[in-house]
């Protein structure tokens, strides 16, 4: 990593404060504060985080400005379109892409670990028969710390990695049977002759009264979803992950606190609120109506799907799996329906409309994912497992990373704006 310093100066009432200038691989240098408070008595004031680095990390780049998103420093266009999601994940983990031999042995390795105890099968009865899935996987996941929890030696690197194969080869098990409860349908075994996204997709709509027949071109866009998902920088959820990481907490109890922070709307949700959008519209006539109020200032509607907090030109995501969106929907005979007629003109009409091309509000991966997994049959209330299943991955490489060296354990300070001191007054005299 490179560590290039130089001091800099930072001038507060007449006290010159020294404050070292760092530089990085790529993206903004950063001036480490950790110093200020010895020296200033003050803090640093950032609500939201958005411009502190909160950590050292090799695994993932975004230049926003670009529409740049690379994994290990691969550029996240050429692994949708060239590698798969399994060997995505040895390179997140490992850092670098395997040989022959080395996939062969990772798959191996998650092969082994795509069954579950069947005493964790049993939780799923104590769940109310409409929770959300979100809410199952939360506990179940948590709980995978009660069946392993002699088996994770945060101290041995081994075990660690272990922790990790284990987290991503259970965790399209775990959101397959959460689905499949809230159906009342039987669980099914993960089979291990499959590729992981068919293996899940097997999981998922199998009946044990017929063939399931396998789509390659919806496996294969279910590989890109969980590709394009795997990791994106210091987000709200892998943030949890590592705040939770960082008092040596159990990773599995680490994963279940980012499926949490993941479950936010304003996180997990968005293609979701895609399709909830896309509902809302109701037919191709109103797209215009609700393009001008997307224009509105003054009207709350806001167009789901288009723009991204982090990129400020076309969303690399999207570019990549806009085809495979096209190609699902001829797939299972979406072409034609209503919802899906609603999806494909309002992406048109956007993309040819000066308001949006001008400010940079095109299509972003949440609008194409929404389409793609409402039209293979998964309902929006899976959506964000499926987002789950994806990220896990990215999780626990920077739970391994931050394991792999020392750290601090977490503690962001505050502005304090309430009382000042004062002293308790007994009930009768107030």
């Amino acid at each position: 990593m490179p560590d290039s310093r130089s001091q800099g100066l930072l001038l507060i009432d007449d006290q010159h404060v020294q404050l070292p200038h760092r530089k990085g691989t790529l993206g903004p240098d950063v001036i480490d504060v950790q110093s200020f408070y010895k020296q200033t008595g003050m803090f640093t004031f950032d609500p939201g985080f958005t411009s502190t680095a909160s950590c050292e990390s090799a695994i993932t780049f975004i230049d926003g400005d670009k529409g740049e998103l690379l994994y290990r420093g691969y550029p996240i266009e050429e692994l949708a379109k060239h590698s798969t999601f399994l060997e995505t994940s040895y390179l997140l983990l490992h850092g670098e892409l395997p040989t022959p031999q080395d996939y062969d042995a990772f798959v191996g390795s998650i092969n082994t670990h795509t069954m579950v105890h069947e005493k964790l099968v049993k939780f799923y009865d104590g769940f109310h028969h409409d929770a959300h899935p979100m809410a199952i996987m939360i506990g179940v996941v948590g709980a995978l710390s009660a069946f392993y929890h002699q088996a994770v030696d945060l101290n041995d690197s081994e075990s660690r990695l272990d922790a990790c194969y284990r987290l991503v080869a259970k965790m399209p098990t775990l959101a397959a049977m959460a689905y499949r409860y809230s159906c009342g349908w039987p669980f099914n075994y993960p089979q291990n002759t499959l590729g992981y996204a068919e293996n899940f997709l097997h999981m998922l709509f199998s009946q044990p009264t017929q063939a399931y027949a396998l789509s390659p071109t919806i496996a294969r866009a279910l590989d890109k979803i969980l590709i394009l998902h795997a990791d994106h920088e210091q987000n709200a959820s892998t943030a949890t992950v590592r705040l939770a990481a960082s008092s040596q907490a159990n990773p599995f109890g680490c994963i279940a606190a980012g499926i949490a922070c993941l479950w936010g709307p304003a996180h997990g949700g968005a293609n979701e609120a895609v399709i909830r959008m896309l509902t809302e519209i109701g037919t191709p006539a109103n797209i215009g109506k609700y393009l001008a109020r997307a224009k509105d200032k003054n009207d709350p509607f806001r167009l789901m799907g288009f723009g991204h907090r982090v990129y400020k030109n076309y969303d690399p995501r999207a570019a990549v799996i806009r085809e495979d969106c096209h190609n699902v929907l001829k797939e299972v005979g979406c072409v034609g329906s209503p919802l899906f007629d609603i999806a494909l003109q309002l992406e048109s009409q956007a993309l040819e409309d000066d308001y949006f091309i001008e400010r940079k509000l095109f299509p972003n991966v949440d609008f194409y994912s929404g389409i793609i997994l409402k039209a293979i049959g998964i309902p929006v209330q899976m959506f964000p497992v499926l987002f789950a299943v994806g990220r896990t991955v990215g999780w626990t490489s920077h739970w391994l990373e931050m394991s792999n060296e020392s750290h601090k354990i977490g503690r962001p300070r505050q502005l304090y704006i309430g009382a000042k001191k004062r002293h308790y007054i007994d009930i009768q005299k107030r």
